[in-house]
């Protein structure tokens, strides 16, 4: 049987696969699904609860799913609890593909290469798509008075808001916060794979086919690493790197540092495999017929080990999206107001925030546990599935 009918035949496997789909597609897709943007408050909204969805008007009309402008009142000073202005005079209807604030979708900025220069760069972009039609978003509200109740085009001034998940301190849709953050959260596991896979394959192929003296500094060299602890490591990079930097190159500060000392647990094994590999009669075949040694490195001896690598690499995924998560916790990673679960995650060391507004923290570490679970589950599934003894 066929190791991918072995994979889809594992329901558990099959839960994770499906799971990490939706999420990637969710926040790729981040503009059109998030029904506001990340980076915009609203009036008076900070730390609403979840948005609740009406049906009937108080006067007992039926009009179909609709919210009310909620705004935060007064903070009882028995309870600490705040309270909460409902304005029922103005219902927003819930529709899909409502019209909401512009986006760029899918478009790169960079120099122009002709007349550039340092002082006065000419910045062009270019849209490989620009986004849905009239800036269409998945959901969203639109105002009753402007519109009718049978149709989804976009609304007026300022209908009411849905905040699925509430809003943050700063009075932002939480929802669309996680899933702009699942940007980086989701990203930087395979950036940090693509960066750090490859250097531990060439590395543990080179010291295991050569050996003798070869063997011995590579292995010497990777033990150091191994010893590098990357959270002191970050610590010290930010002393000497210019505090203004911005999140994308936060992102991969993060992605190279721990994609640097995390590759040298792989060379280590991808050695010990190649080892036992080298001796087999394909690979010295292909050294009798004249191959030089980095292509039969390359094209007989590091493909045997690409059942490990594909398990490695799914396994090794989530322990970079914990990274990201303990570092922008801790203030060393994304910063606000650009979202990651880390970062809004970091809401836990508010005590007020854990009494009061728990869903504020919940919401990202669900999404972590659920990410880093379903990538476990597939990688138990491809192993189960590569496993050469498992004839089932």
């Amino acid at each position: 049987m066929k190791w991918w009918q072995k994979l889809t035949q594992n329901n558990l496997a099959r839960f994770g696969a499906t799971l990490l789909l939706c999420f990637y597609i969710i926040v790729i897709f981040a503009e059109f699904i998030a029904p506001y943007s990340p980076f915009t408050p609203q009036p008076d909204g900070s730390l609403l609860p979840p948005t609740t969805i009406y049906w009937r008007t108080p006067q007992g009309q039926f009009i179909g799913p609709h919210v009310y402008p909620t705004t935060q009142g007064p903070v009882s000073l028995e309870t600490g609890d705040r309270e909460l202005k409902v304005d029922r005079s103005q219902p927003a209807p819930i529709r899909l593909f409502v019209k909401g604030e512009p986006y760029r979708f899918l478009s790169l900025r960079f120099p122009l290469p002709t007349n550039f220069s340092l002082t006065n760069p000419q910045i062009t972009e270019i849209q490989f798509f620009p986004g849905f039609p009239g800036n269409r978003r998945l959901f969203g509200t639109v105002s009753l008075n402007t519109v009718s109740l049978d149709t989804a085009s976009a609304n007026s001034a300022d209908p009411a808001r849905l905040n699925l998940l509430g809003t943050d301190e700063q009075a932002r849709d939480q929802f669309s916060r996680l899933v702009y953050g699942g940007r980086i959260s989701l990203f930087i596991g395979i950036v940090g794979v693509a960066v750090s896979f490859p250097i531990g394959m060439i590395v543990g192929g080179i010291s295991g086919y050569f050996g003798g003296f070869t063997d011995a500094v590579l292995m010497r060299i990777v033990e150091v690493l191994m010893t590098v602890p990357s959270i002191y490591l970050l610590v010290s990079l930010k002393a000497i790197f210019p505090p203004k930097l911005t999140s994308f190159e936060e992102f991969l500060l993060i992605t190279l540092v721990t994609s640097f000392v995390g590759w040298a647990g792989l060379a280590r094994v991808v050695r010990g495999q190649v080892l036992s590999i080298k001796e087999r009669e394909f690979v010295q075949a292909a050294k009798v017929m004249g191959a030089q040694p980095l292509y039969v490195i390359l094209k007989h001896v590091l493909p045997q080990t690409a059942s490990y690598i594909v398990i490695a690499a799914t396994l090794a995924i989530p322990s970079f999206i914990v990274a990201e998560a303990v570092l922008s916790l801790i203030g060393l990673g994304i910063k606000p107001p650009d979202p990651s679960w880390g970062n809004m995650l970091s809401l836990a060391t508010n005590a007020s925030i854990l009494v009061l507004q728990p869903w504020l923290v919940w919401s990202p570490a669900i999404l972590i546990v659920l990410t880093i679970l379903a990538f476990n589950l597939l990688g138990d599934g491809l192993r189960d599935a590569l496993d050469p003894r498992n004839t089932k």
